[in-house]
């Protein structure tokens, strides 16, 4: 983060102490009748330097950013579209769910207790858990009248108080939906301790709390979840919310091993591999085919093989990325890019400064993630959480996709 931007970002507390060192207000004592403290400036004895000030603020703050290892499930088939999940922690005592990784939609929500059309079994292997704010003492309802639910819908709710729950609707783009309200508790999740190990640390959360499910999120679906978990750029996904209370650095990455399944989930800063990086547009098998290539900005490109944007359905090859039916403020038409095509690729999202990019990578290795804290660098490894069965998910594009303005150059190699 730059100089600049963090001047922006400073309090106003922080301000004041400028001023008051500026002026060179010195604290010796106080009246006899009140507490005598002592107040030592770092920079006694010297000029008020703002740079040092700005320095000091910055290595601060890092002290408190650390990377985070998320457990990642799932598998990538070049015969059907793929499915990756991660396993968090929410309430206290915490309880396991496991939530569908998006970076197409923001919020993160998990199906509740008085849901009456929510899955309740699974064929991939694991125990679905319905959540219940009761039974968490660090579970508690979002208020209408609250700041989030202002935010989330730019002013207040027609017939607000401060005893009616903020609700929430997300519609996803193969049909399904889910709807509820917002609830705030504890989100239980690994921080990077060095190569390979963990730490377990938490962090509070305001989350949906699905209380009714259509089209695939429904009970009618055989390969269910517990929710979704989205990494969009509002204020309202996990990542910004663990950025804005200053735990993570709003950078993410996954690499998704779609020979072995599942892969790599991180947040943080990864320093390897390295990785050329275009702009994020603002808010608004073989031989028988070809290789194709996206170009981007920056001389940026993303070389898709046969086997990684192909797919069998109904006797017919389909191609596994799909004009949005949007288009940007310049009437350019955007196209998604899911999870199919973008296996085998470590895929950076730097939020922060705003920009994507992507290497070829072997998604069951390892990558390296700095922790901001400290300085050091630590190992991040694939996980595999084992399913029982054959993902075969018709969400598409909606996992894990990317939604970029393309400005495509299609060559044949």
């Amino acid at each position: 983060m730059n100089n600049n931007k963090m001047m922006m970002m400073m309090p106003l507390t922080k301000g004041l102490l400028i001023l008051a060192v500026s002026l060179a207000l010195t604290f010796a004592t106080i009246s006899a009748s009140h507490g005598v403290f002592s107040v030592k400036y770092r920079y006694a004895g010297r000029e008020p330097s703002l740079t040092l000030l700005k320095q000091h603020d910055s290595r601060r703050q890092l002290r408190i950013l650390a990377g985070v290892d998320l457990p990642l499930g799932g598998t990538s088939r070049p015969d059907g579209v793929g499915l990756y999940y991660a396993k968090i922690g929410i309430g206290t005592p915490s309880k396991d769910y496991y939530v569908q990784v998006d970076t197409g939609s923001d919020i993160m929500w998990v199906n509740c207790i008085e849901c009456k059309e929510c899955p309740r079994r699974s064929s991939l292997g694991i125990e679905l858990t319905l959540y219940d704010i009761k039974e968490s003492s660090t579970g508690k309802l979002v208020s209408c009248d609250e700041e989030f639910c202002y935010e989330m819908y730019s002013g207040s709710l027609t017939g607000c108080m401060a005893n009616v729950s903020c609700p929430y609707l997300e519609l996803y783009g193969d049909g399904s939906s889910t709807a509820g309200y917002f609830v705030s508790d504890v989100v239980q999740y690994d921080r990077v301790s060095g190569d390979l190990q963990t730490t377990a640390t938490n962090g509070s959360i305001i989350f949906g709390c699905g209380a009714r499910q259509s089209g695939d999120l429904d009970s009618s679906n055989e390969e269910a979840l517990d929710g979704i978990l989205g990494f969009g750029k509002s204020n309202s996904s996990l990542i910004s919310q663990l950025s804005s209370s200053g735990r993570v650095r709003k950078m993410f990455a996954h690499c998704l091993d779609g020979i072995n399944g599942g892969g790599i989930f991180a947040i943080g800063h990864v320093v390897q591999p390295v990785v050329n990086m275009t702009p994020l547009i603002p808010n608004h098998v073989d031989e028988a085919f070809p290789n194709v290539t996206f170009h981007f900005e920056n001389s940026v490109f993303l070389k898709v093989y046969p086997h990684e944007y192909l797919f069998p359905f109904e006797g017919l090859w389909c191609i596994g990325w799909q004009n949005s039916g949007m288009q940007s403020r310049d009437r350019k038409n955007m196209t998604l890019l899911g999870d199919l095509v973008l296996s085998n690729k470590l895929v950076l999202y730097d939020l922060e400064n705003q920009v994507i990019g992507w290497t070829e990578y072997n998604c069951s290795s390892s990558i390296k993630v700095k922790d901001e804290r400290t300085g050091t660098v630590h190992l991040i490894g694939s996980h595999y959480l084992s399913s029982d069965s054959i993902l075969n998910s018709q969400r598409g594009t909606i996992l894990l996709l990317l939604t970029m303005l393309l400005h495509l150059l299609i060559d044949q190699i």
